[in-house]
């Protein structure tokens, strides 16, 4: 399986002109005739933050400091991390066309919608720091981390998008099932509350989602100005080179089968 890996990544890496080309047309494409254009990637999640504040801060009247803040902090991520999953689970079934030709190398093609939207989570990122200004907090050191959390975000996504990408093509329901997983998901990760404020026997089964600890870390360097915990980090990382691996390995599989079953 690590050969698998090392392949893959490989040839990752030898087609990275393609890659980027193809991310960049998969974002000019994305708000092609639009009249906003580009700066949907700013009103999505704004949109999104209001209805959140809306609910959670004024009608269920949830008494948290800066609140919409912590929520736009773990909001931006979260939406990283669920594009990533929803558009990558589609990303062979929806480009029969070029899975077709025989010379088209269909690995680059979910690593095209990760990267896409991981550059949608960075061009937000001015506007996260416009929201840290208007409510008074500052940018501390820990801002050096978030490299670091983003990169255990990508493999950990890695991982996933390839296996879904691949399991897809032959069970077209995973998209569906998926829709309704993301919703629970996001419930049972603390982005919308404060792991701080469930009770001490349910955090430890909410540090079972891997979304958790990512979402707690962007917290600690965003809203408290500390490093995140090093060791769920690890952890997170190992899980994702195990995800990523068996991601990579089931792509591998259903390669040779994708033509026939798009």
């Amino acid at each position: 399986m690590i050969r698998h890996l090392t392949d893959n990544a490989a040839s990752l890496y030898r087609r990275r002109e393609l890659i980027a080309t193809l991310v960049s047309k998969e974002l000019k494409a994305r708000y092609r005739g639009s009249l906003l254009g580009m700066v949907w990637t700013f009103l999505n999640p704004l949109l999104l933050l209001l209805v959140y504040s809306l609910v959670f801060s004024i009608y269920m009247r949830v008494q948290m400091e800066n609140y919409a803040l912590f929520v736009f902090t773990g909001l931006l991520p979260w939406i990283w991390f669920t594009s990533s999953l929803s558009d990558g689970a589609t990303a062979v079934v929806s480009s029969g066309s070029l899975i077709t030709k025989s010379m088209f190398p269909a690995e680059v093609l979910p690593m095209v919608k990760i990267l896409s939207n991981l550059m949608n989570y960075i061009f937000s990122l001015p506007l996260l720091f416009i929201f840290m200004l208007a409510y008074g907090v500052p940018l501390h050191r820990s801002i050096l981390w978030l490299p670091v959390v983003m990169a255990v975000q990508l493999v950990l996504t890695l991982g996933m998008v390839y296996f879904l990408s691949a399991i897809t093509v032959r069970f077209r329901d995973t998209q569906h099932v998926l829709g309704n997983l993301i919703t629970l998901w996001f419930f049972l990760t603390p982005v919308i509350y404060s792991i701080k404020n469930t009770p001490e026997d349910y955090r430890r089964l909410l540090y079972l989602n891997p979304m958790t600890a990512l979402a707690v870390s962007y917290q600690d360097i965003f809203l408290y100005g500390k490093a995140p915990d090093v060791t769920d980090l690890l952890a997170l990382g190992l899980l994702g080179v195990v995800v990523t691996l068996i991601g990579f390995r089931q792509f591998e599989i259903g390669k040779d089968m994708f033509a026939e079953e798009i």
